[in-house]
This record gives C-alpha cells, structure tokens and sequence, in this order.
C-alpha cells in the first residue's frame, strides 16, 4: 500500500516494544499487564515504542488485513470453532464470546487456543461480557457467580479491587485478553429499575458520578493488572434513556451534555488507563442532534471522547448486528458509519455479519482514501491493544 510508519502512527497508549516481529502459531506469548494509565504523546512528538511497534505491524498488512482488524465478531461460546472459517478467510481481528457457559476452563482455554491458531500472525482479541449479575458470560464452578454491580459497589475499595483482580485472572487463564467492562454508566436514583438496559438490572455502580468513577477506575487498574484489558461502557452513558437499544429502536437521552457530571466515571476509568471505551446505540441530542446514535456521531465519537476527554485509545461500537436500536440502517452500512465517526472496532453478536461488513469496509477504502488512511488509523490503535496484551509482539 506504500504507508509508511509515520504515516500510520497515532497518538496510542504506551507500551513495551522494539523492533518489528509478530507471533506466529503455537502457545500465545506471555501477556504484560497493563500500565497504570494512557499516557498521549505531544504534536510532533516521537511515536511511543507501542504506537511505533503497532504501526510498523499495520505498514506491512494487506488493506484485507487491516480492514480484518476492525472487527469483532460473536460466536456462540458453546461452539466457538464455529468461528476459524471466518476468521481465516475473513482476516478478523476479534472474537467476541456470545451467550452463556458452564464449560470447564481448561475446555474453554481449548476452544480459545484453537481459534488463536487459526488467526495467524497477529492474535485475536477474544471477549467477553464478564460483568456480574445477570451479564456474566462463563459461569460454572471454575467462573463463581460474581455479584450485581449494584453489589459490587457497596464494597470497599481494597475488596473490589481484590475481588475484580481474582475474577479477571480466571479471564487471563483461559485467554480472554478483553472483557468489555466495566459499565460506567450513572443511573439516576429516581430512574432506577425504570432504565431498561442498566438499572433494570443493577449493572451500575451506584446512582451518583463520583463514587461510581472511584469504582470504575479500581476496576479498570485491578482486571488490567491481571492481564485481561478493559472496556468502558456505555458511552456517553445509557443510564437515562427508557429504551433498551437491544430491543428496541428509540432509545434516547435528552439531558446528556458535553460537561455533564455523569461523564466523570469515563473520565476516570480513560485516567486509569483502560484500553477500549465501547459506545452507545442511543441518541444524544444536546451532544448531536442530528445523529440518530451516538455510534455514528463524529461530533460524539471524535469531538467528545476523542478530542474533548482526550482518549486515544481503543474505540469499540456496541453491537451492530441483531440490535434494534441501529436497524434502520442498512446492515453492510453500519461498520462503515461507524469508522466514519472515529470508531475503531465494530463489534456484531451474529457470525453471518462478517461477510458483508468486510465487503462494505473494502469497498469504501478502495473508493475513498481518506477512509483507506482512517482503516489504517484504526488498524494501528487495535494493533497497539494487541502489543499491550501480548498479542503481538517487537523485538
């Protein structure tokens, strides 16, 4: 493609990194624990040995390659061989772990180092929703039952951070490398169970910003350092709307603006160093008011998380495929929009998704080289979550 590293460096979180080299086959390497904090780079500063490292990676890829690593697609977690077809033909950079199990953890390591092999040179990112509550994808005896997060957020932060670093390690044992926690979302007391996707069922911390935020970024740091890196959902929060965006098309807050303080738990959990902040499928008219959801809002996506609360990290969608909320947009289109906005990963629950998400990448990259050089931009931070995780490594 001709891109030089320089060309595909991006302001990224740092790292542990040398010369150019990615695993290939055989065990995972090693994974690192993650930094304490993001750390940005200055305009006109030298790239972080991560950033540097992830986009010597991305020089040396096919446009398939790095439109590959945009995205995450669901395989049922029962089954996840389902998924080495696609991931082969298809280049993906994730795999997200769909439904519920009670599989053994060495039988589930299996099936994860099975997919792994089939990926390649650079790794998968393998997810989960392992949150607690009613939102825990592994249970059984080797993955306890962990609490609501209501419950969670009653302990002390010395427990949690003790407690969340146990469950995380189960993660890293079996190579999970992403769990998309911790919800940072603030449900007002007076909203309550009547907030469909969050109260309803105690996925939140607590009802005010500030205790939730010191929740968060304990979180943030105690799964990070057990090797397993975080995602901060759902931005810029779904802890006001009536509508479940899973369900439902409509979802909206109306109240939500830019120095909003039930934004400080994102602002907090960015600080702590989380690796990947995933958005929301709902609309936010003080913020966009002509966006239908945040998802492909630019003015959100960019100016707001980018930009204003300065993450540069890893930007994941909610799901793309089966939920309702983004329905009215053509399928194909949704990954396409949602690059558009600044995202970085689209994330579908439905393994079909991948065929037609890839063509429609492709498709606008060949067309547009603005988008080509946005696809490499994209690549280049998804790969720097990689060398973070040692998924793929220099030296």
């Amino acid at each position: 493609m001709g891109w030089t590293a320089a060309a595909v460096a991006v302001v990224l979180v740092a790292g542990v990194g040398i010369a150019y080299a990615v695993t290939r086959g055989g065990e995972s390497p090693p994974r690192h624990p993650a930094p304490p904090a993001a750390t940005a780079e200055l305009p006109g500063a030298s790239p972080s040995p991560t950033a540097d490292c992830a986009a010597s990676i991305v020089q040396r890829m096919s446009l398939e390659e790095r439109v590959g690593q945009l995205l995450m697609i669901g395989t049922p977690v029962g089954s996840p061989a389902d998924a080495k077809g696609a991931v082969q033909r298809y280049h993906l950079g994730g795999i997200f772990l769909a439904g519920r199990s009670t599989a053994s953890a060495a039988t589930l390591k299996q099936a994860v180092d099975q997919l792994q092999a089939a990926a390649g040179a650079v790794r998968l990112h393998v997810a989960v929703d392992q949150e607690g509550g009613q939102v825990q994808t592994l249970k059984g005896p080797d993955f306890p039952a962990i609490p609501t997060a209501v419950n969670q957020g009653k302990l002390d932060q010395k427990t949690l951070a003790a407690n969340t670093a146990e469950w995380a390690g189960r993660l890293e044992k079996i190579g999970v490398t992403l769990d998309l926690a911790p919800v940072a979302d603030v449900v007002p007391p007076e909203i309550g169970t009547a907030n469909p996707p969050i109260g309803k069922f105690q996925r939140q911390y607590g009802p005010a910003p500030g205790p939730v935020a010191e929740d968060v970024a304990t979180v943030v740091a105690a799964v990070q350092g057990a090797g397993v890196l975080t995602t901060l959902k759902h931005f810029p929060g779904l802890g006001r709307v009536r509508v479940n965006t899973d369900t439902s098309t409509g979802a909206r807050d109306d109240l939500t603006t830019a120095e909003d303080p039930a934004l400080e738990p994102f602002r907090q959990g960015i600080a702590a160093g989380s690796a990947a902040v995933m958005m929301s499928s709902a609309a936010y008219p003080k913020l966009d008011p002509d966006a239908a959801v945040a998802a492909f809002s630019e003015k959100i996506v960019t100016g707001l998380l980018r930009e204003q609360l300065g993450f540069q990290g890893m930007v994941l969608s909610d799901d793309l495929g089966a939920a309702k909320a983004v329905s009215g947009v053509p399928l194909a289109q949704r990954a396409v929009r949602f690059v558009r906005a600044g995202g970085d990963v689209a994330l579908t629950v439905r393994l079909s998704d991948a065929g037609p998400m890839t063509d429609a990448l492709l498709a606008a990259a060949k067309a547009d080289p603005a988008f080509a050089e946005r696809v490499a931009r994209s690549a280049t931070r998804v790969l720097a979550t990689k060398v973070r995780a040692g998924l793929a490594t220099c030296q």
